[in-house]
């Protein structure tokens, strides 16, 4: 799944999916205690959300399957039926959400294909490229905004010291893994509110070309509140 667009594969078999037909075949499969019918659906084609309950419906069906005493079938019984809701409700979730997705997108669309640097430093930047139109009637226009941040790389004192010093390669290491780590939520912060200060109405052409993120005033790090560039600053 994209970060916050469903790729148009998955769109595609989501689409497909007939939820009358789908509940049939799990209560099928629930009773005659075999889901080959419900695979027939392409389920696992549908993103991770989807395929992931798909497996532990499949999994619920193997230990029914597998139960003998009357106890345990009821048990495993209650685990099945509550597994066969879980992924019926997975995929009435994703329907509405790629219903959501189509009806934004004859207004909005935000490019989520960000790939991250291959090396990084205290500087970051997550570039969010989108159009917009006021009207289904009107012209694209494309823009774009830079989100920036600078990490502050102070020791955390809190932190327990380590018995032995790192070496130079090891602390460049856990150096990248933490600045990659703040990337992603940096990207994932500027992603979100693009896609958020569309659906609220905003206007596209007073979105700025670069903005600052906020800092929490306490961990000196990133918060949910960082990336929305529209909300008055503190």
């Amino acid at each position: 799944m994209g970060e916050i667009n469903i790729p148009h594969d998955q769109q595609v078999a989501i689409a497909a999916i007939d939820t009358s037909e789908l509940d049939r075949l799990i209560e099928q499969a629930i009773r005659e205690e075999r889901s080959g019918d419900l695979h027939r659906l392409a389920l696992a084609n549908c993103g991770s959300y989807i395929a992931t309950n798909l497996h532990s419906f499949d999994r619920a069906l193997a230990k029914h399957r597998e139960a003998k005493a009357q106890r345990k079938r009821a048990e495993t019984g209650d685990a099945l039926r509550r597994a066969g809701r879980d992924l019926s409700f997975a995929v009435g979730a994703m329907k509405r959400r790629l219903e959501t997705e189509q009806k934004e997108a004859q207004l909005f669309i935000v490019d989520d294909h960000i790939m991250p640097p291959h090396r990084f430093s205290k500087h970051l930047s997550v570039k969010v490229s989108y159009r917009w139109r006021r009207t289904v009637d009107d012209k694209w226009t494309f823009g774009s905004i830079t989100f920036v941040h600078d990490i502050d790389l102070r020791p955390d004192y809190a932190a327990p010291i380590p018995r032995r010093k790192p070496s130079a390669a090891k602390r460049e290491q856990d150096l990248q893994e933490r600045l990659y780590q703040t990337w992603e939520h940096l990207m994932r912060g500027a992603l979100y509110s693009v896609r958020d200060y569309f659906r609220e109405g905003g206007d596209g052409d007073k979105i700025p070309n670069t903005f600052q993120a906020t800092v929490d005033s306490h961990s000196r790090g990133l918060n949910n509140y960082s990336t929305q560039f529209w909300r008055p600053q503190p």
